[in-house]
């Protein structure tokens, strides 16, 4: 998964552009988030859980 800025998604970039868009709506993005997670692990059964988790996940706080 790329979108564009040569680093896997969500890039540092693509991270500001969310937490923008969802600023009044944090759970919205977890769980988008969370959907983008469980449709990564579909695609991309050859990548760790945990890797795709953190990368997914694991930068929301």
């Amino acid at each position: 998964m790329n979108d564009g800025c040569g680093a896997p998604w969500p890039c540092r970039t693509r991270r500001r552009e969310l937490q923008a868009e969802f600023a009044d709506a944090p759970m919205s993005l977890a769980v988008y988030m969370g959907a983008q997670f469980a449709r990564a692990t579909e695609n991309l059964t050859w990548a760790p859980a945990g890797t795709l988790h953190r990368r997914s996940l694991g930068w929301l706080r």
